[in-house]
């Protein structure tokens, strides 16, 4: 899927997708990093078979996803980072409900919005076309990579390969469930590298055919890894998904709670 080399660009120039190639920007040298630095990455992806969208970001600031995921169930998805500026998300996804594509929907983000420079970032709509934006003044090695419904970036990476890699952890089982893909994703990025820093928070959103995100975790911080914990939460919230949904639509047709007390 990205078999076609790489091309790289400047800082300050928008990617868009479907493309079979890796597109990095790489600005300056990575800086030496403090703990304080909010160093990200994330990946935006589409589940062909299922039409589920989802993301998942992780960062060493505290709450990540609380800031930078945003997903619309049959619309698309839109990480916004670096230095962040969380109303983008909501007006990519607005921009796309629109019926702009997710490269129409970032190119009119970055004509319009304030502080531009200082963005990263990624997006795909629903029929997995996808798009990526590196302000200039994205903060150290930054990179991002689009395939077929994926897009991946980051920022104060350890090298630019970073998000080539996590897309093709993402691509390498289009069989299994979009969640687990993503944080295939995720631990590729550690693999490939990762960031200059260690990362202390995680989030994974999902939307299906509801109106409500089907899947919206987090570890808000942790000393430890945060990708292997949100894997452990993932692995007890995944089969519990359509349990919740059905709760929701249809109560009487909904499985016991499987607690005392509830039926």
């Amino acid at each position: 899927m990205m078999g076609h080399g790489i091309a790289r660009r400047t800082a300050g120039r928008r990617t868009r997708g479907p493309v079979r190639r890796s597109v990095l920007a790489l600005h300056g040298h990575a800086p030496k990093l403090e703990q304080t630095k909010p160093v990200t990455f994330s990946i935006v992806g589409r589940c062909a078979h299922t039409g589920m969208l989802g993301m998942a970001v992780s960062s060493s600031s505290p709450a990540v996803a609380a800031r930078c995921a945003h997903a619309r169930a049959g619309i698309g998805v839109v990480s916004t980072q670096n230095v962040t500026d969380p109303t983008l998300g909501p007006r990519g996804l607005d921009l796309m409900a629109s019926g702009r594509s997710a490269g129409e929907a970032i190119d009119k983000i970055v004509e319009t919005a304030p502080h531009i420079a200082h963005r990263q970032l990624l997006a795909v709509d629903a029929e997995g076309r996808t798009a990526t934006y590196s302000g200039e003044r994205t903060l150290g090695i930054h990179a991002s990579a689009e395939g077929l419904d994926a897009a991946a970036g980051g920022n104060l990476l350890k090298n630019e390969s970073v998000p080539s890699g996590m897309l093709h952890a993402f691509a390498a089982h289009p069989e299994d469930h979009l969640g687990d893909r993503l944080i295939k994703a995720m631990r590729a990025a550690l693999d490939a590298g990762g960031e200059e820093g260690p990362v202390h928070s995680i989030g994974m959103l999902i939307t299906d055919k509801v109106p409500w995100p089907v899947v919206d975790l987090r570890i808000d911080w942790t000393e430890d890894d945060p990708i292997t914990g949100l894997d452990a939460l993932w692995q007890v919230y995944k089969p519990q998904i359509d349990a919740y949904v059905t709760r929701a639509l249809d109560p009487e047709a909904a499985p016991s709670y499987g607690v005392p007390g509830a039926v």
